[in-house]
């Protein structure tokens, strides 16, 4: 009777850990994520580094694959950054999504705009959020 009682324990235990990890993977599926670095000019002023902060959030109203965006400055101790200061993240739902951005006038209107004449370098990774 204890034994039986366990198996049914362990049972229910797997359908509602199982059940719990279904509708957690409803309410998060995979999404793709664009991390953007920029690293500034020396001549570049406070002024143009908002607005260069400004354009590009602002592509997220212009190109609609963008599903999210965010961003921020460099805050970490650890002086690992070698000159990054600013970080934007972008959230795509698929590949496609993303591929359409590259390529999307408003994009290259702020590459155009911004990138080239504030910016030092920048650094992409994009990635699979786990």
């Amino acid at each position: 009777m204890k034994y039986f009682f366990l198996l049914v324990l362990s049972f229910l235990s797997f359908c509602v850990t199982t059940s719990l990890y279904s509708q957690t993977m409803k309410k998060n599926p995979k999404v793709l994520r664009h991390v953007v670095l920029f690293k500034f000019k020396d001549s570049t002023t406070p002024e143009q580094i908002k607005e260069v902060e400004k354009a590009f959030t602002t592509l997220a109203n212009k190109i609609k694959e963008i599903k999210g965006l965010e961003f921020g400055l460099n805050n970490s101790p650890e002086g690992l950054n070698q000159g990054f200061t600013h970080c934007f993240l972008l959230t795509f739902d698929s590949e496609k999504d993303r591929d359409a951005y590259l390529p999307h006038p408003a994009h290259k209107e702020f590459g155009e705009k911004y990138v080239k004449p504030y910016l030092e370098k920048a650094c992409v990774v994009d990635y699979w959020a786990q």
